[in-house]
Order: structure tokens, then C-alpha cells, then sequence
């Protein structure tokens, strides 16, 4: 991989945060007894993605920055995991639902090819 001068120059970190801007916009429609519940753990999870990202790449390690790019994998398994709960307690209609998921997807693989290309001896 090309030495980055930036996080900001990774596309799954910018798919990341499009997807937390994403996430706070539907959030925002949600019941507010639920402010503190599946509200916050939403934003937070889908805060966490590229916050990781970001953090991992600025440690300037493959081995800090491979488990920084873990953790987001995990906020992003969390997030899929409430995104699929808010549609199945009628918060989220199924189409909105589905954009999200395959966002989520998309961004499960960019993270999947950057952890095996920095793994992978050059």
C-alpha cells in the first residue's frame, strides 16, 4: 500500500462517514424515548468506523493500525445488527433499511481488502 499522507485520502474512510451523516439523518426521525437508547447506540457505532479508521492510520503501524481497522469492523457488524432491529421494531422502513445495509456492505469489504493488503508481505 502507498504511504498516506491522510486518512482522508482513504475511500472507506469517506464511505464511513457519508454512512455516520446517513445514519444520524435517520436517527433523527426516531421516537425520542428512544434518545438514549438504540438512537445513541446507532450514532455511536456508526461514529466508531471512521473514527477507527482515522485513528488506526495515524498510528503509523500495520499492526496498531490492522486493529484499529478491527474495531470498525466490529462497530460496523454492531451497526448492521441495530439497523436490522430498527426495521424489524418499525422504525426504519425496508428501503431505507436496505440502502444503509448495502452501504454497510460495501464499506465490510473495503475494510476486508485493506486488512488483507496490509497483511500481505510487499
Amino acid at each position: 500500500m502507498k504511504s498516506l499522507s491522510s486518512y482522508r485520502e482513504l475511500i472507506v474512510w469517506q464511505k464511513s462517514i457519508d454512512l455516520a451523516v446517513t445514519i444520524y439523518e435517520i436517527t433523527r426521525n426516531y421516537p425520542s424515548e428512544e434518545k438514549f437508547g438504540i438512537t445513541s447506540q446507532m450514532r455511536r457505532a456508526a461514529t466508531s468506523i471512521p473514527a477507527n479508521i482515522a485513528e488506526g492510520q495515524a498510528w503509523r503501524t500495520t499492526g496498531e493500525f490492522l486493529q484499529s481497522l478491527g474495531t470498525a469492523r466490529g462497530s460496523l457488524a454492531e451497526l448492521e445488527t441495530f439497523l436490522i432491529l430498527s426495521e424489524r421494531l418499525g422504525l426504519l422502513n425496508n428501503p431505507t433499511s436496505d440502502i444503509s445495509l448495502k452501504d454497510c456492505g460495501e464499506i465490510n469489504k473495503m475494510l476486508n481488502a485493506l486488512m488483507k493488503s496490509l497483511s500481505t508481505p510487499h
